[in-house]
């Protein structure tokens, strides 16, 4: 059965509306993963050696950082790692136990790059450690209980996508654990690091680590197990109705209408909510930046980087994927005498009015001084001229369904990319770095922020003409994308 499992994925894959694009970008994460694996092979090997130059107990500082290292792979994991997918629903009709759907879905998760890529990390290091004199036992058990940390990160990652509290208490603690360390009133490492050399030292240790994975195994397999029904985990909640006739917007006309409609679907809709939830945490990200966090992101072109970022999270969140959070009803829509320059403009708008509401709820940065606001102003100038329009030309090419009829529930959520949508990412953050980078250096910053903002500028000025060129792709693209939306597997 696993084997035909595996037959349907293949088959899911190659069939797709957007096969090229991902054997396209597999190519590229290829090359990616094998780059990650020879950078945590030199981390293995040397680390050792690099903290006993400078005179640092290697194990002990190692197990210190253990906590910071499972608590960024956590991060990258939620950011980064695909949740397994699996198109459980033709699945339930047919005599196949749940009991195999759900192990075969959880085992490809095991089977993930974010599991295996760190023993090309403790590998290399646990030999180090045995080379220098430790004992091969107890570096054994130091080696089982990390990785069995690391399967731990796995499942919190599937149940966090699920399940909304586990979230946000894992966000919680993570923003706990990270603020008071930098604030310097509670090192949390301090405890940590005892657990992580208890578990060479003390054989018994490892049982905790095995004892947790075990546990968040069997959670999580019960979970899904028990929402594996049509009228359970995979049904839509009924709530009671709500009349929201937003007739203000009556006065806009043709515009208002689109707004209503997309005003309704953010409201009702738990994946796209989550749009305003993330563009409200894009407003603290510039906080890494100007907030001196990580001296990397001292540098003054990372100022107009941030800048885009902190006003542009519902720009990056919502747009991305426009039309596609209109795919149930989009054949519909182009049956209908709607011209796409008022559904793009509608979209646009409502981009605009949201880049405005973040530009308003960032001034607390002023606190940082005017010149980092200035940053934020001049990245909302260019989002609004530019990149609003990128993000709508590159919605043209991403052809992936969103069913906002489901949850976002057990093992039904994908996404896709274009790489046409992709090559279109460089005008949005490379090019205002460009400029920005080009004024400072020949004149002065305020030069750069002056380049960033008239290039903005223009941007809206020729914004009848650029949406010309967008609405004659849309129209081109018109078909592929209806046929992309009609494939649900």
């Amino acid at each position: 059965m696993f084997k035909h499992f595996f037959t349907l994925e293949w088959k899911s894959f190659i069939r797709s509306a957007s096969f090229k694009a991902n054997l396209f970008l597999k190519i590229l994460m290829v090359f990616g993963a094998l780059y990650f694996i020879a950078v945590f092979t030199v981390m293995g090997v040397g680390l050792y050696f690099l903290l006993e130059k400078v005179n640092m107990e290697p194990f002990a500082t190692v197990n210190r950082f253990l906590l910071y290292y499972l608590l960024m792979d956590l991060v990258i994991r939620f950011f980064v790692q695909k949740i397994p997918v699996l198109n459980i629903r033709p699945l339930l009709f047919l005599p196949i136990k749940k009991n195999m759907i759900v192990s075969f879905t959880l085992g490809k998760s095991v089977l993930s790059y974010f599991n295996w890529v760190h023993l090309f990390f403790l590998v290399p290091f646990s030999i180090v450690l045995y080379t220098k004199g430790f004992s091969g036992l107890g570096v054994l058990g130091w080696f089982i209980g990390i990785w069995a940390l690391i399967f731990i990160n796995n499942f919190l990652n599937i149940l966090s996508a699920n399940k909304d509290f586990v979230l946000f208490i894992l966000g919680a603690i993570i923003i706990a654990i990270s603020g008071l360390h930098y604030f310097q009133i509670f090192d949390t490492t301090l405890y940590t690091a005892p657990f992580f050399g208890a578990l060479y030292s003390n054989a018994l240790t490892l049982l905790t680590p095995l004892a947790a994975l075990s546990l968040i195994g069997y959670v999580i397999f019960r979970y899904f197990k028990k929402n594996l029904y049509l009228d359970a985990g995979l049904s839509i909640k009924q709530k009671d109705a709500q009349t929201q006739n937003l007739t203000w917007l009556n006065q806009f006309g043709i515009l208002g209408t689109f707004l209503k409609n997309d005003i309704k679907l953010i409201k009702r809709n738990k994946r796209s909510r989550s749009t305003i939830v993330m563009s409200v945490l894009f407003i603290f990200y510039g906080l890494l930046f100007f907030g001196g966090a990580i001296e990397t992101y001292e540098g003054p072109v990372w100022r107009i980087f941030a800048g885009l970022f902190v006003t542009g999270g519902f720009l990056f969140t919502f747009g991305q994927f426009v039309p596609s959070w209109d795919s149930a009803y989009y054949p519909l829509m182009m049956s209908q005498n709607i011209k796409y320059r008022e559904y793009l403009n509608s979209k646009w708008w409502l981009m605009v009015i949201a880049t405005v509401c973040s530009l308003v709820l960032s001034s607390f940065y002023l606190y940082f001084g005017w010149e980092v606001y200035l940053a934020i102003v001049v990245g909302a100038v260019y989002n609004i001229g530019v990149n609003a329009h990128i993000v709508l030309w590159a919605g043209a090419y991403v052809k992936t369904p969103i069913d906002l009829s489901k949850n976002k529930n057990v093992f039904g959520d994908k996404q896709a990319f274009n790489i046409k949508s992709i090559l279109l990412t460089l005008p949005k953050l490379a090019l205002p770095m460009i400029l920005y980078a080009v004024g400072h250096y020949l004149y002065s910053p305020y030069m750069g922020y002056l380049i960033v903002a008239l290039t903005g500028v223009l941007g809206f000025a020729f914004k009848d003409k650029v949406f010309r060129i967008i609405e004659n792709i849309y129209k081109n693209e018109k078909y592929k994308t209806l046929a992309a939306y009609k494939q649900r597997n």
